[in-house]
């Protein structure tokens, strides 16, 4: 099982511009090769190292072991896809393999750039990162952020623990009110989410009505890198919430010996049309990336995943299992027509989630699938 780390260096001002030209001159280096790569209609790393290695080491003033990652990133690029012409942005990160990279301790790492020179350059291992330090390849990728602040995406790799088949499931139905709501009854409320998107889109509004306004094309250009900036500060904080929910279900479900039944909300937002008012939350509503985080947190930790059909959870009962679209007189409220039972309405189809994955077989049960 593979994962990525990121880990911040503190280069000095020297290092930074060393760095940065790197950066440049190995993306225009790139835009070139993908360039011959599209003409030929060549997609592999071997052949293009034969054809224009020397050109590139030449052109760009790339060291060897650099000029060689060139091809195998434009290679990678276009097995994905070779109808479009790829580019490179002229700081988009570096794909660094062991040779031109190396870590020397828990606080220095050793880069080489495109003069040739090897850099000692500081680095800052939070808790997280340094417990699985010892495990962490000597393949990386350095990216510049656009605050200027250099990272490494490290990769670690290691075993994951093998799941067990369970006798029994925590059923978690995934929402907008309530992101996560369990069948044990504990609700993981979207509150703070909501105030913060409610928050953003009101201050995004006044800008992007003073970006219309603005006299100048400067103060525009301020204005929108405004809005870039606090769209980026609340997709971290939903991502942080995330996080946190899936790592507390998931603990929850290996400290009582359970596996984890998820809904397949595959293509929701295709299926259902949502009134006007509605539109930028359901747009926002990041239940994918919540079944991401769960799909690999039980991954690692050997925690049984399966996905289930998600038709009619909402609607039946948990107890007589009978299904009417009346059933569900509110938002919160479940109170079954037939058999009288009421509880929270998320609680009773999270329920409903835990019997369909005891009785039925799983639509999905690998862990890559369930990831998307």
């Amino acid at each position: 099982m593979k994962r990525i780390i990121q880990i911040k260096l503190l280069p000095s001002a020297e290092q930074a511009d060393a760095l940065e030209e790197t950066m440049r001159r190995f993306n225009a280096a790139c835009n070139w090769v993908a360039e011959k790569a599209f003409a030929r209609q060549l997609a592999n790393s071997y052949a293009l190292h034969k054809l224009y290695y020397y050109e590139v080491r030449e052109t760009f003033a790339l060291p060897a072991d650099i000029a060689i990652l060139t091809f195998a990133q434009v290679a990678a690029a276009y097995k994905r896809d070779k109808s479009k012409r790829v580019s490179f942005r002229p700081l988009a990160a570096i794909p660094y393999r062991k040779g031109a990279f190396r870590y020397k301790s828990l606080t220095t790492v050793n880069i080489k750039t495109a003069d040739g020179v090897r850099h000692d350059i500081s680095m800052v291992l939070g808790d997280y990162q340094a417990e699985q330090f010892d495990q962490v390849k000597q393949f990386a990728e350095l990216v510049r952020r656009k605050d200027g602040k250099w990272f490494i995406m490290a990769c670690v790799e290691h075993e994951p623990e093998p799941p067990c088949e369970r006798d029994d499931f925590l059923g978690v139905d995934l929402g907008v009110e309530n992101l996560a709501t369990d069948s044990d009854g504990e609700l993981h409320t979207g509150e703070d989410v909501e105030a913060v998107r409610v928050k953003v889109q009101t201050h995004k509004q006044a800008l992007q009505s003073a970006a219309d306004l603005a006299a100048n094309h400067r103060r525009r250009k301020r204005i929108r890198r405004r809005l870039k900036r606090i769209a980026d500060r609340e997709a971290r904080f939903r991502r942080n919430t995330n996080h946190c929910i899936s790592k507390r279900l998931v603990a929850k479900a290996k400290d009582t010996g359970r596996g984890i039944a998820l809904e397949d909300l595959k293509g929701i937002r295709e299926r259902i049309r949502f009134r006007k008012p509605q539109r930028n939350r359901m747009g926002s509503w990041g239940f994918d990336q919540l079944r991401q985080f769960i799909s690999y947190k039980a991954e690692a930790a050997g925690v049984l995943l399966k996905i289930v059909d998600p038709q009619y959870t909402s609607q039946r009962c948990s107890q007589c299992g009978h299904v009417e679209r009346g059933n569900r007189s509110s938002q919160a409220r479940f109170c079954c027509k037939q058999c009288g039972h009421q509880a929270h309405a998320d609680c009773n189809a999270a329920r409903n989630i835990r019997a369909r994955a005891l009785v039925n077989a799983p639509i999905v049960s690998a862990y890559s699938a369930a990831a998307g």
